[in-house]
């Protein structure tokens, strides 16, 4: 099983999961090109693909949906309110209706081999989910635009081989940024995004033996850089009451613009 960033980042995302025989994206934030050019990367094309997940309809996750759908005849799995969210939408272009698969949040459903469990988030869009998904024993997960984390959050969390994990802004660079009030109120609330503080205590509750990765990613651009994020997430964790350091641990910055390491469980 593998897990890659083709892209990361509050300008657009874009993750790829591969099984023993089925692979899909995770959002497709970014234009078609890019998504090509990354497949192409690891070895794929977007016929390749058994599916899209999408986590919900800001057009830093579905910027290159159209296109990439249209192109390749792909399935779309999302929210029945993500969906419809998706085709109000104008820029998208026209999506065939029989390439919508509706999914419910707590209900595992498959694409080829590959096992997802979406679970609900707390975001400022329409139905927002995360994904867990897991192939045999492998299990990995992508969450992101989490706004708050809760118990239920950290029970669809545990027991991970790797996981790409949201650490959007630094709370100081944000406070005094150029942002305007309500925008700051927004990401800072519980529908918005997670910080690096917040991204570290988390991880600090599900870390374990056998975790082999980690991923940090939708870092702002204007709120939040890559060793920043590093450093605060792994201060949280050997900070914590858990008897790990972040040294016990493989933690990376998902890169914005280009793809990350790839990750093979």
């Amino acid at each position: 099983m593998r897990l890659c960033s083709i892209a990361s980042g509050s300008s657009g995302n874009c993750i790829f999961v591969g099984g023993s025989h089925s692979s899909l994206l995770v959002d497709v934030g970014i234009s078609n090109k890019r998504i090509e050019e990354g497949l192409r990367k690891l070895d794929m094309t977007g016929r390749d693909l058994a599916g899209i997940l999408i986590t919900h309809e800001h057009s830093d996750h579905i910027k290159g949906l159209g296109v990439l759908a249209r192109k390749h005849n792909i399935p779309i799995f999302a929210s029945k309110g993500t969906i419809a969210a998706i085709k109000s939408m104008t820029s998208l272009g026209k999506i065939e209706e029989d390439l919508f698969c509706p999914i419910e949040e707590d209900k595992d459903f498959f694409v080829g081999e590959l096992k997802v469990h979406p679970f609900a988030v707390s975001h400022d869009a329409a139905q927002p989910v995360a994904y867990r998904i897991s192939n045999g024993n492998k299990k990995v997960a992508v969450a992101t635009d989490l706004g708050e984390y809760t118990p239920y959050i950290t029970e669809n969390l545990q027991n991970l081989d790797a996981l790409l994990l949201e650490a959007n802004h630094d709370i100081n660079m944000l406070q005094v940024g150029p942002y305007p009030y309500y925008l700051k109120r927004r990401i800072l609330g519980e529908r918005g995004h997670l910080s690096n503080e917040s991204a570290g205590r988390l991880l600090s509750e599900i870390i374990h033996d056998k975790m082999k990765a980690v991923l940090l990613g939708h870092l702002s651009h204007e709120n939040n850089y890559e060793k920043l994020a590093y450093e605060t997430v792994c201060a949280e964790i050997t900070l914590s009451d858990t008897p790990y350091k972040a040294t016990d641990f493989f933690i990376q910055v998902a890169k914005r613009d280009t793809l990350s390491e790839c990750i093979t469980i």
